[in-house]
């Protein structure tokens, strides 16, 4: 980068694309891998063993477990950070802050980099390092799917009694749709109650006659 500006500095650190943004996610090597694979440094991987060197973890050595490029941040396992909720949260490194002290040697493509120029005898060791590698994984990954098949199989014995006497409910048969036809004949017979309705003749209502009042002058001159 051929200019000073710290601003114009960013902008190629944000904006870079993936390629580049990965060869910056790097780290330090120890001297003693230093001195096996002649490189000061390497591109942190998913499986490398990585030793905190600054901040209030300094001193933690553990597995990376997660590398986001594009943040340009490092996952460890074994630190976390506790949210306001009380979440527990694994919180983000940046390489620079990390010692490398064990490779992860599963990729046939980084061994081929790292065995650049490098004696017959340093590589036969660097592929027997990684056959024990790829063996442990192996074995980690069989360990995990017994562990879970376990769990399964706990959860399914740990079911009461009482659920599965549960009746079960009947499914309601969907109703079968009519014809044309048949749709056809009941809107007639709708139609010729109405026209009967029509024909006949409105009921007269029936008036109760009540019995005439004697008035008051009727009774005077019958009295007379």
């Amino acid at each position: 980068m051929k200019s000073i500006k710290p601003g114009k500095q960013r902008k190629r650190l944000y904006n870079a694309p993936l390629h580049k943004k990965r060869k910056w996610v790097a780290a330090h090597l120890t001297e003693n891998l230093l001195l096996k694979y002649d490189h000061r440094g390497a591109s942190v991987v998913k499986g490398d063993t990585v030793k905190v060197m600054r901040g209030s973890f300094k001193g933690h050595e553990d597995k990376v477990a997660h590398v986001n490029i594009r943040k340009q941040v490092v996952e460890i396992e074994g630190i976390t950070t506790v949210k306001a909720d009380g979440t527990k949260i694994a919180k983000p490194m940046h390489a620079s802050n990390l010692l490398i002290t064990k490779l992860n040697l599963t990729d046939k493509w980084r061994r081929k980099k790292l065995e650049k120029g490098l004696s017959e005898v340093t590589k036969k060791e660097i592929e027997k390092e990684a056959e024990e590698q790829i063996k442990e994984l192996e074995e980690e990954e069989k360990m995990a799917e017994e562990i879970a098949e376990a769990e399964e199989e706990e959860e399914v014995e740990e079911i009461p009694e009482e659920t599965s006497k549960i009746p079960e409910k009947k499914e309601k048969k969907p109703k079968e749709k009519e014809g044309p036809k048949e749709e056809k004949k009941k809107k007639q017979e709708t139609k010729k109650k109405t026209v009967e309705n029509k024909d006949k003749p409105p009921k007269k209502k029936t008036v109760k006659k009540t019995p005439a009042k004697t008035t008051k002058k009727k009774e005077e001159g019958k009295n007379e």
